[in-house]
């Protein structure tokens, strides 16, 4: 993913933005400096369709994306994995081309297309040659509004994601560990739906459950089109009018309110798997994405797991030999998230000791503060990821369409900057004493036997 929330000034940060009121549809909203010398313009359609443009004219490519704002969290139990079935039902057949068609025209326009799915948001995304904008944005919006879900199509669907469960969940450890480890950590929350969805819920979905779900969440109310590369702006809008202006805004069900009560204790389950080595997953409870404290958080976890200079990598990997593979992430949601640990431990080392290592590592961050080398070291690293991200038109357009769909403001984008140069050792130490508290967390024992499945 390319949502890492560090970015470097690289002209004024977000003055006020300059406010724009029409009574013509689109409407200019709002424009933004985006660096020195491009541009993030907001626009609104009177059915409720918003656009986030960005002209920049350095090489002759577009990205065209489009976000829905629905994702697992806005699912009901029994009927889990319906928005990620959409992902694979979008590029299938529609009222004016058959299956296979909306590839084909995206290759011969000499383009790349994709989609993911999750929590929070749905997100589809197209880069081609400047010339073939016009190509994307009439399939885009054909397939917003004449998706065709009669069985063959449905039932042809859930088959593959029927498989792709099996390949990267029912048949993958550290897939199914981390299902498992977001299920005990949820208790009432959404988030503990698996994103991909149950393989009974996936068997059991109908057209009729499909017809519901796209009618209510695909409508232009709840989608954001972002808009980055070499384009005519004039021309833009009005085909943007041209092909989504009259298509009508559906009555969006309001977002779920469900809160997480606090984790008292740990939670513990074990994992029997054929697999060769042990393997252990943790999960503590999170701050937001929108929350200040996430910007350290990702911080802490640059300090302890990012690069081969990490802490724990070098307790674990180097030092101990304990591990052959140590990773870890804040999950960036729109409500409180997991960080979760993902270790793989050596043929021959223990599951106890190496928990007790980390839990070593872990201490230490919470009762010493970081010296300040190692936060500038962290932060310029961090900050070095974020740019490399940006260098392309796609990599903008995603993360202006991640922070409009998850904070709603893609301003965002730039302003998270000065919270992280303001992070402080004392930040670090704060909120490493709040998040990583061992009688909150979740853990996740995998082990190399036979057994009865969790």
């Amino acid at each position: 993913m390319l949502f890492h929330p560090l970015a470097r000034s690289i002209g004024p940060l977000l003055p006020s933005a300059r406010t724009i009121s029409s009574s013509k549809s689109p409407a200019l909203i709002a424009e933004l400096p985006f660096g020195p010398t491009l541009r993030m313009k907001r626009y609104a359609f009177k059915n409720g369709l918003r656009m986030l443009t960005l002209l920049d004219r350095t090489a002759p490519v577009v990205s065209f994306h489009t976000w829905f704002s629905v994702g697992s969290r806005n699912e009901q139990k029994g009927k889990t994995g319906l928005a990620h079935l959409f992902e694979h039902l979008m590029f299938n057949e529609t009222k004016r081309a058959k299956k296979g068609q909306f590839d084909q025209r995206i290759e011969s326009a000499g383009g790349e297309t994709n989609a993911s799915t999750w929590t929070d948001w749905t997100h589809y995304h197209t880069e081609l040659p400047a010339s073939q904008l016009n190509v994307i944005m009439e399939l885009e919006a054909d397939r917003m509004h004449n998706l065709v879900l009669r069985p063959p199509q449905v039932r042809s669907e859930k088959d593959v994601v029927a498989n792709e469960r099996r390949f990267r969940v029912d048949d993958d450890v550290e897939g199914e560990a981390h299902e498992l480890l977001y299920r005990l950590a949820y208790k009432r929350h959404p988030y503990g739906h698996p994103t991909i969805g149950s393989m009974r819920d996936i068997k059991g979905f109908t057209p009729r459950d499909c017809e519901r779900f796209y009618k209510t969440y695909y409508a232009p109310n709840n989608a954001l089109l972002v808009v980055a590369g070499d384009f005519n702006e004039k021309k833009l809008l009005a085909d943007v009018q041209r092909l989504y202006g009259k298509l009508k805004p559906a009555q969006l069900p309001p977002p779920p309110t469900i809160k997480e009560l606090p984790q008292r204790e740990e939670r513990v389950r074990r994992l029997y798997r054929p697999t060769p080595t042990r393997k252990l997953a943790l999960g503590y409870h999170a701050p937001a994405f929108g929350e200040a404290d996430y910007s350290v958080l990702s911080l802490i976890n640059e300090i302890l797991f990012v690069g081969r200079s990490a802490r724990v990598y070098q307790r674990l990997v180097r030092k101990e030999q304990l591990a052959a593979e140590v990773h870890a992430g804040i999950a960036p949601f729109v409500d409180p998230g997991l960080y979760d640990i993902w270790i793989t431990l050596q043929p021959d080392a223990a599951l106890g000791k190496t928990l007790k290592v980390l839990d070593e590592e872990l201490d230490r961050i919470t009762s010493k503060r970081v010296t300040a080398a190692e936060l500038m070291r962290v932060k310029n690293r961090a900050e070095l990821a974020f740019l490399m991200a940006m260098e392309t038109s796609a990599g903008k357009a995603e993360q202006l369409g991640f922070y409009e769909t998850v904070l709603g403001d893609a301003g965002k984008l730039m302003q998270r900057l000065e919270d992280f140069r303001a992070v402080t050792a004392d930040d670090v130490l704060r909120v490493a004493r709040k998040v990583l508290d061992a009688q909150g967390r979740t853990r996740i024992e995998v082990l190399p036997a036979k057994g009865k499945r969790a």
